[in-house]
């Protein structure tokens, strides 16, 4: 029997020896929620929130279903989001009226000061994700992560 202090295995997990780059995009992407979620609570949002206030300051009034397509978000997680922003009074649902089934979600007057620290936090967030990189590396990274995205999209190569 082993010490307790030993690892329990001596080689990397699969996973990791497997798909070396899914295992870093996996962490960089809990890293950088953590670090959204510190910036954005500075503003009073949780992170995916500022996604659904932007794209309501960009769109106007919207279906809570549109905005459910537009977020890429699971239906009950947008709906607590919604609950909570009419909360801090900075979205507005009200009945559609061209289909009473429907709830129509809008961005409210007193949320337009938000606007400005948003884009603020995303700032501080993109100088801290990457510190350190030049331009030429940040525009190289984005052409790889819009690669990968598309990828994930099932826009990449037939297989």
């Amino acid at each position: 029997m082993k010490a307790p202090s030993e690892p329990a295995c001596t080689e990397l997990p699969t996973a990791k020896r497997r798909g070396p780059v899914s295992h870093a995009v996996s962490r960089v992407a809990r890293l950088h929620r953590n670090a959204a979620g510190k910036v954005l609570k500075k503003v009073g949002l949780y992170p995916g929130q500022e996604f659904v206030m932007m794209y309501l300051w960009e769109a106007g009034p919207a279906r809570q279903s549109e905005i459910i397509k537009a977020v890429g978000l699971d239906p009950s997680t947008v709906t607590v989001m919604l609950q909570r922003l009419e909360q801090a009074g900075h979205v507005l649902r009200r009945p559609d009226p061209e289909d009473r089934r429907a709830v129509l979600v809008e961005a409210t007057d007193a949320s337009c000061g938000l606007l400005t620290e948003v884009e603020l936090a995303w700032g501080e967030l993109e100088e801290q994700t990457l510190a350190g990189l030049g331009e030429g590396d940040r525009a190289e990274l984005v052409r790889l992560l819009g690669r990968v995205e598309a990828n994930l999209c099932g826009e990449g190569v037939e297989r």
